[in-house]
Parts: structure tokens; C-alpha cells; sequence
């Protein structure tokens, strides 16, 4: 069929093929492009969980791509689920200014938004129709999103882990400049010397809805980049379900600790990601009748634990199993195959939940604010944390949350590790 007989319903599931075939740092793009023949529109923003790493996918505008905020996002979501998963050409904030906007919610929970949505001159049926059409269509698309994460390739997982590590970083120095200021505002509003009671109230009650809100922006991060582990492993349970419900597989889970460390996304989904391609790759042996899968978490590590009762002839040569080597290779982990011929494989794998320590770099490369390195050369000194709340004119609080900032990007577990790192960088040799 040559393109000029191609029928617009044709033309559309091509284009809507390209979009899915398009790589997850790409499908922002292919999609506006799609819809930008049907829609006119300034941009299009993507809000999705599925994502950790880079849950925004944006195209369009730049001054809606450079500003647009998780925050903004957050509250959109919650505003279009309150309205059935949809609005329609309303004003809402997004980019720090009020903007005219569509927005669909699909069933993974991903969010879509379209700012400027331009159907001038079409009829009431032609609108209802459009807005269908982009429903379903995001309704499909999201659910790619959510299987190319399932299937990442190790250099998406490297750039995820990446951009989540960046993302805390930036996140803790914003709350880290936002606490200082806020704590500085409110002492000297409180302070009996500032005249006109009614205007220090308000301005203290400002301050303070100021600061609830920056630590809300902080648990969203922590909420969005991390998962329960028990919450995890339920959803790969939902995932094999198939294989027990429609085939003769009797697939047995073993499960973690409920009050086990939060994994990071990146993780939670690797982790699923490899089951599910471990499993598959043991029922692909002749003789298979039962698997059981383990997850377990120490703390550090997201430990897996997949054994069947098959031939006992896997290794990490085999083709189904050399991806998910890679799989978590990318993610800095440990893979090991035990086969025993005539008695089954058993596959064991180790997840870091956090990047690679640095502790062992210079100074420089821990990544400190300006606050956070003034804190560590008191702790390094001995001091307490009432000592360098006074030194620094801050609260207690206040230093508790910056030297746990400093032990986790210091890669240390207590404050005298800290000074033992500090005392290593200040040697020349440490730094070589």
C-alpha cells in the first residue's frame, strides 16, 4: 500500500508505532509530534512514577520544558484525579505562571499534560472525538513507558541511577539553603524587640507554611525515588501471576521483611526486571515444574534468591541469562548462576541500593554544600551537636539533618568514621 492510498486510521497507528518504538529519553517528542498534527499545543510535559530516575519526559516550549516542577506536577495529578483523570482547556499553575492546559491521567498513573491546546474552529463532536483520541492514544503510550522500564537496557539504568543521585543532591542543598534562611526569618520575627504584633503572626505563619511546604517537596522526592520493599516484591508476585495462572509452572515466593529499607525505584524495578527474565529463562529448560523466588534486603543490598528443579545446565554463558548479567552489572551488582546437573539452577543475585561510596575521593568530590562542610569540620574536631548549633547559629535540629546529609554522601556510618575520613583527605598521600 502506497503512503498516498494509507487511510488516516493507518497513518496513525504508524505514528503511534514510531512513538513506542521511540527510546524512553525520546518519546516525549515523537508523541507531541503525533498529537501536534491533531492538538496544536505550546508543550508537552509527562509525569511518571514508573520513571525514578527522570519521571518528567517534556517537549515543547522552552519556557515550560526549563521551569516546569515535580511539585506543580504533583498537585496537577491530584487536581485531574478529582476531576475523573481529565480537564479540558482550564488554567492551572505549571512553569510559575498560570497556564491554559489539558491533562489526562492514564491507569498506570502517569500523568500527561498539554499547555495551549488549540482546537479553533473545531465542533463540539470534533472536540469530544479529540479528547477521546488522546486519552486511548496516552493510555497506550503510557503503558509502553511502563514496559521499555521493565526491559531498560543497562545504559538507561546507569543514567537513572545517575540522575536519581543528582536529583538528591540537589534536593538536599535547596533544603539545606531554604532551612537556613527560613530559620533566620523566623528568629528575628520572633525576636521581642520587632514591633507590630499582628504583622510578625503573619509573617512567622508564612514562614512557616514555607518551610511545611519545602519538606512536603522533599517527601514527595523520597516518595517518588523509593520503594517499599514488601510493596516491591507484591508487584513482581502480580507480574508472575500469568505464569502460574495459565501454565503448569508452580512458581513459590518467599517473602521479605516488611519493615525492610525502602529500595530505591531504580533498584525496585532492575529487580523485577531480572526475575521476571531469570524465570523465564529457567522455565525455557525442559523439565521445569516448580521455581521459588526470594528477595531479602540486609540494609546495602537487594538480595535475590531464584532456584528451580530443572536440568541444572544454566550459566551465565547462555543467552537468555548474558542480559541480565549485564542488567546488574549496570547497577554495580553481583550475579552468580549454581548449576547441578539432574538437580536444578540456582540464581543468586546482589543489588547495591545505593551508588558506589566515594568516600575514598578528595574532599571535593563528596559533594557538600557550603553549610554541610562547615558542619563536618566541627564534628571532625570532636564537637557535639549543641557546640556547632552555637558556632553556626542554627538549631539542633538543624545540625542532626545536616550530618546525616554528610553521612550518607561521605559514605560513613558514624561521626568518628567522618573525622577519620577528613583526617585521610587532609593527607597528601590520601589525595593521590
Amino acid at each position: 500500500m502506497s503512503e498516498a492510498s494509507r487511510s488516516p486510521s493507518i497513518e496513525l497507528l504508524i505514528e503511534l508505532r514510531q512513538v513506542l518504538a521511540s527510546p524512553l529519553l525520546g518519546i516525549a517528542g515523537a508523541f507531541s509530534a503525533l498529537l501536534q498534527q491533531r492538538i496544536p499545543h505550546g508543550a508537552l510535559v509527562i509525569f511518571t512514577e514508573d520513571c525514578t530516575g527522570r519521571p518528567q519526559k517534556k517537549a515543547g516550549q522552552a519556557e515550560v520544558i526549563d521551569h516546569v516542577t515535580i511539585a506543580e506536577l504533583d498537585i496537577l495529578r491530584d487536581t485531574v484525579a478529582a476531576r475523573g483523570g481529565s480537564i479540558w482547556t482550564e488554567r492551572a499553575m505549571l512553569a510559575r505562571s498560570g497556564r491554559t492546559m489539558s491533562a489526562w491521567i492514564a491507569s498506570t498513573g502517569a500523568l500527561l499534560v498539554l499547555t495551549d491546546p488549540d482546537l479553533t474552529g473545531a465542533t463540539p463532536r470534533g472536540v469530544r472525538e479529540t479528547r477521546d483520541l488522546v486519552a486511548a492514544l496516552w493510555e497506550l503510550v503510557a503503558s509502553g513507558i511502563r514496559n521499555q522500564v521493565v526491559v531498560a537496557a543497562p545504559d538507561y539504568l546507569r543514567d537513572s541511577r545517575m540522575a536519581s543521585r543528582d536529583r538528591a543532591t540537589l534536593i538536599a542543598e535547596l533544603t539545606d539553603a531554604h532551612s537556613t534562611t527560613l530559620e533566620l526569618l523566623l528568629a528575628v520575627l520572633r525576636s521581642r524587640q520587632t514591633g507590630d504584633a499582628a504583622a510578625r503572626q503573619t509573617a512567622i505563619d508564612l514562614a512557616v507554611a514555607a518551610m511545611v511546604q519545602l519538606r512536603a517537596v522533599s517527601d514527595r522526592d523520597r516518595i517518588l525515588s523509593e520503594e517499599p520493599v514488601a510493596r516491591a516484591f507484591e508487584r513482581l508476585r502480580n507480574d508472575l501471576r500469568p505464569l502460574a495462572r495459565f501454565g503448569d509452572l508452580d512458581v513459590q515466593f518467599i517473602e521479605p521483611p516488611v519493615n525492610g529499607r525502602a529500595l530505591p525505584g531504580e533498584v525496585a524495578h532492575a529487580g523485577r526486571a531480572i526475575v521476571r527474565g531469570a524465570v523465564l529463562a529457567l522455565v525455557d529448560q525442559p523439565g521445569v515444574a516448580r521455581v521459588r523466588v526470594q528477595w531479602d534486603c540486609d540494609g546495602h543490598n537487594l538480595l535475590i534468591n531464584i532456584r528451580d528443579d530443572g536440568p541444572g545446565d544454566l550459566s551465565t554463558e547462555t543467552p537468555s541469562v548474558r542480559q541480565l548479567v549485564a542488567r546488574v552489572a549496570a547497577l554495580d551488582g553481583d550475579f552468580h548462576v549454581d548449576a547441578t546437573p539432574g538437580w536444578g539452577s540456582d540464581i543468586v543475585v546482589s543489588l547495591p541500593l545505593d551508588p558506589p561510596s566515594s568516600a575514598t575521593a578528595p574532599a571535593a568530590g563528596w559533594g557538600l554544600t557550603v553549610r554541610e562542610q562547615a558542619v563536618l569540620d566541627l564534628v571532625a574536631t570532636g564537637a557535639r551537636n549543641r557546640a556547632i548549633a552555637e558556632a553556626l547559629s542554627i538549631s539542633e535540629n538543624t545540625v542532626k539533618f545536616h550530618v546525616a546529609n554528610v553521612l550518607r554522601k561521605m559514605g560513613a556510618v558514624n561521626r568518628a568514621e567522618l573525622a577519620s575520613l577528613v583526617r585521610q583527605a587532609e593527607t597528601p598521600s590520601a589525595l593521590v
